[in-house]
């Protein structure tokens, strides 16, 4: 084997180690009802069919690299891979953390449902928006952005530069609050409908304590929940993959 044909391999390898640690926490691949060997092919293909750009990013030969500075380059790579990754998966676990306080809310939360991206059951308004959200993000082609931000990260971080810690969980932390807030953005009709009503029960409660109002008002409550979700699930779901997707293009 020629030392051009050693570089390009081990070249190859790292790609592999940034974009296979990306897709297997990224939202939409990483689910565990995708077979383990379909996401792994997955990322070897998109390894393959990036390599001929991203190996001209290289900056130095990597058959010239000790075995210890290539096992970091490879440790570095895999890390970089999985924060580009987890930075995608915040969005998509702060929006599964809000609907679950949502069911709760509506009274829902104890009715456990068909997991469908997830391996534990989640009430079934979260299933069901979750699964819609997932949907969408293939359907409207936003995992080619996935794989254009992966390109652009090599801008940013080249392969054998390593990966700042301190810079790493700033973006973590910044992503975190601002996917929960875009979360609790988009959830809090829900809650305050809610609020006032659970208020407004209790009240009436207080005011008639011979009649179990609390108890007789828990499927009204339910029932209004689901007219208002009835209502809201289309611009619920429009408003965070926006929010996403914008994250995608300029993240």
């Amino acid at each position: 084997m020629t030392q051009a044909s050693s570089e390009i391999l081990l070249g190859i390898f790292l790609i592999f180690c940034r974009v296979g640690g990306c897709l297997l926490i990224a939202p939409g691949f990483s689910s565990f009802r995708i077979p383990l060997q379909i996401r792994l092919f997955i990322a070897l293909t998109t390894s393959l069919a990036l390599s001929p750009v991203l190996l001209t990013k290289l900056r130095d030969g990597v058959t010239a690299l000790v075995p210890a500075t290539m096992l970091v380059s490879i440790a570095s790579e895999l890390l970089t891979g999985l924060l580009i990754g987890l930075l995608g998966r915040v969005y998509f676990l702060a929006l599964q953390t809000m609907l679950s306080a949502v069911a709760m809310a509506l009274g829902l939360g104890g009715m456990p449902g068909t997991p469908i991206d997830e391996t534990e059951p989640l009430p079934p308004i979260s299933t069901f928006i979750m699964m819609a959200a997932t949907a969408i993000l293939f359907f409207s082609d936003m995992h080619w952005e996935l794989y254009r931000g992966l390109v652009e990260s090599y801008t940013r971080l080249p392969i054998g530069e390593g990966l700042g810690a301190r810079l790493s969980l700033t973006q973590l932390v910044d992503q975190i609050a601002a996917a929960f807030v875009l979360a609790l953005r988009i959830s809090s009709p829900f809650i305050l409908y809610s609020v006032i009503v659970n208020l407004a029960v209790g009240l009436t409660n207080k005011l008639t304590p011979q009649i179990p109002v609390y108890f007789l008002a828990t499927p009204f409550i339910m029932l209004g929940g689901l007219f208002i979700m009835y209502f809201a699930a289309h611009d619920y779901v429009l408003l965070f993959m926006d929010a996403f997707s914008s994250w995608l293009r300029n993240g």
